[in-house]
């Protein structure tokens, strides 16, 4: 079972010609106490669409001035849900593991408004929660945030056109 997993998702990656590839960058705002830097998180994605389904390979901090270890990698596959014109209601569910960290197991649920400035620039509102879980310790935030996409090659899909 697991390898036709592996197999799917291989060849779901190298269908290149009816995906886009993008770049992102993020930054939000955690409800947690503590400074500016420490509830502020950083992160560059990059990653296939294909129509209303991507996937991508998440890299950042998710704290900016934390004493601890905050770097963390994570696997974000998101849907479009519902597309008005140039807006776009996402949801992402995500899996993480932040290096050497007590609570190192990320796990994520973010829901968005994304924004078609142009077929290759997306700018997305952000909202969601982290879940991190270790050994003897877990725990949950919520944030705000936003986002700059950026696709290779622009956007054809029908919706965009109109």
């Amino acid at each position: 079972m697991k390898n036709i997993i592996l197999l799917l998702l291989l060849s779901l990656l190298s269908r290149t010609t009816m995906s886009q590839t993008y770049v992102s960058i993020a930054t939000s705002l955690a409800n947690t106490p503590g400074t500016i830097g420490q509830k502020s998180n950083i992160a560059v994605e990059a990653g296939k669409q294909w129509d209303v389904f991507s996937l991508g390979l998440d890299l950042g901090l998710s704290a900016l001035t934390k004493a601890d270890t905050c770097t963390y990698l994570e696997i974000r596959p998101n849907l479009n849900v519902f597309q008005v014109g140039k807006f776009t209601n996402t949801l992402t569910p995500g899996i993480g593991y932040i290096f050497n960290a007590k609570e190192n197991l990320l796990t994520e649920l973010t829901y968005g408004i994304e924004y078609t400035a142009s077929p290759q620039i997306h700018l997305n509102i952000v909202f969601g929660q982290y879940y991190y879980s270790g050994v003897s310790s877990a725990s949950t935030e919520t944030f705000f945030g936003i986002s700059l996409m950026y696709y290779f090659k622009p956007n054809k899909s029908i919706s965009l056109i109109k």
